[in-house]
């Protein structure tokens, strides 16, 4: 398979940050790449980046210098992105990373073009439900 580049927007998670990176990287993909875009954190979340990224060099940091959402830190990583294969993950670990090798291999069995993760159960909200739900 092409180069995968996995987009992970950042905004204020320090905390989960390096647990999160490492798990990504876990996966032992060859051809890895990781874009970590900071959406104007006021954590020490950035820091965090940079430290990381010194110690791997699939590691590639983009920085807004104000929070622009979400949706704006996606587009920066789609744009840096250099691989055949994008994924996108939550920095706070709502999805798992440990997926990310499934979604590939259902990928590569060619008979479709994308890929999409549902969560199963969900214990937030019934209009985080919905949104998400509408959003799927």
């Amino acid at each position: 398979m092409a180069l995968v580049s996995v987009i992970i927007p950042v905004y204020n998670v320090e905390a989960y940050l390096r647990r999160c990176v490492d798990s990504v990287l876990a996966q032992t993909h060859a051809q890895l790449e990781v874009i970590l875009v900071d959406d104007g954190s006021r954590d020490g979340s950035l820091a965090v980046m940079r430290e990381l990224a010194a110690a791997d060099p699939r590691l590639r940091l983009f920085a807004h210098r104000r929070n622009a959402g979400q949706t704006a830190a996606l587009a920066s990583g789609f744009r840096a992105a250099r691989g055949g294969v994008i994924v996108t993950l939550d920095a706070d670990l709502q999805n798992d990373p440990a997926d990310i090798p499934r979604l590939l291999d259902r990928l590569a069995a060619g008979d479709c073009d994308c890929v999409s993760g549902v969560r199963q159960q969900r214990q937030d909200s019934w209009v985080r439900r919905l949104s998400s739900r509408i959003a799927n």
